[in-house]
């Protein structure tokens, strides 16, 4: 892969005279600030990156994140005052009039007071130029990548050795979510979803203090971060002999993930996965319980913009980070899911997760 990360950004914003990222105050941070300067720390409020046309970067922060901002990569320039901070912004600007922001992500207030600061300039978005050029990782951040999926492979194994009758869903997902950090990660990718007998029917169940009894779906959707990148990774096992539909479920729902598996490579249309998977469940006594995406782009953020959907208009690339997660949903019974996050590779893919796929009573 040629060319810096802010070489890449500015290749793919070829009508642009610059791209400028800002992190507001909590929640308004955006991930592309870490994506560009490669800060491995720090929180980076009220912070700037200036990609300029020549590919240069410029890394605008305060005091307070002056030393952290030294392990990353850009010329650094610490303010102390509005006025310093409002001159840097000039100075990185000056003489650009297309300045691009992430409209995804920055906010309203951000995005007027550049413009008033700098004056002169024409704001547009630059959501689609940052979208191809976070998507496709470079060795670093596929490192990181494999490390934060060792570390929530080691926990998908050992799900089975946390379950008893009896055991609530919070108290699960807290073990899990300490044993990741006990491993290494460094924060969650997301919530840890813990659903456990009909509440597995629910995609995005938070863990409540449902008890597990005999015959109960078990369903874990979690992930970690390590070095700020995210895994991601369902698996459904069972306490005791579940429902004869579940037990047919489960092997349309693996059948499905394989099928799908089987369209990630470089240069495929990114919808193909999804038709590959939903065929076979359509086509089997399920028709119409996948009610989601096949996958969906994964990085610094456990979704970024890659959609594996039916709908999906996108090309692979090798460097794709995707997920793989067909799912059968009955409601009032209970659902399927299962998750690997794959690497997409120039002749095919590679699964970065793992753990046992088969049919699990614990």
């Amino acid at each position: 892969m040629q060319g810096t990360r802010a070489e890449r950004l500015i290749g793919n914003a070829p009508d642009m005279d610059a791209v400028v990222i800002m992190n507001d105050g909590e929640p308004f941070l955006d991930s592309t600030f870490w994506y560009l300067s490669e800060q491995p720390g720090g929180c980076f409020e009220s912070s700037f990156a200036v990609v300029r046309g020549d590919g240069t970067l410029d890394i605008i922060v305060s005091p307070l994140e002056e030393e952290s901002a030294k392990d990353g990569v850009g010329n650094i320039c610490v303010y102390h005052n509005k006025e310093e901070r409002e001159k840097f912004l000039k100075d990185s600007l000056d003489g650009c009039k297309k300045v691009g922001f992430n409209t995804h992500a920055a906010t309203y207030a951000m995005v007027e007071y550049v413009k008033k600061v700098v004056g002169g300039i024409d704001a547009v978005d630059a959501g689609n130029a940052i979208d191809a050029t976070v998507s496709i990782k470079d060795a670093k951040e596929i490192e990181a990548t494999r490390k934060a999926c060792k570390i929530s492979s080691q926990v998908a194994k050992e799900i089975p050795d946390y379950l008893s009758e009896g055991v609530s869903e919070k108290e699960v997902a807290s073990r899990m979510d300490n044993r990741m950090r006990e491993l290494g990660g460094t924060g969650n990718a997301f919530d840890t979803i813990a659903a456990f007998g009909s509440y597995s029917a629910q995609p995005h169940h938070m863990p409540c203090d449902y008890r597990l009894k005999k015959g109960d779906t078990a369903l874990f959707d979690f992930g970690t971060k390590f070095d700020r990148y995210c895994s991601d990774m369902t698996r459904t096992v069972f306490l005791g002999e579940p429902p004869e539909v579940l037990k047919r479920a489960y092997e349309v729902v693996k059948e499905a993930q394989i099928a799908g598996i089987a369209e990630y490579r470089d240069g495929a249309n990114a919808n193909a996965a999804d038709l590959a998977a939903r065929k076979i469940i359509d086509d089997s006594e399920f028709k119409g319980t996948f009610i989601h995406a096949f996958g969906h782009g994964i990085g610094m953020d456990v979704h970024q913009a890659i959609s594996v959907s039916p709908r999906s208009d996108q090309i692979l690339h090798e460097g794709n980070i995707v997920s793989a997660e067909p799912g059968i949903y009955i409601p009032g019974v209970g659902g399927i899911r299962i998750e690997d996050t794959i690497l997409v590779t120039k002749n095919g893919c590679e699964i970065l997760t793992d753990f046992d796929h088969s049919f699990t009573i614990v």
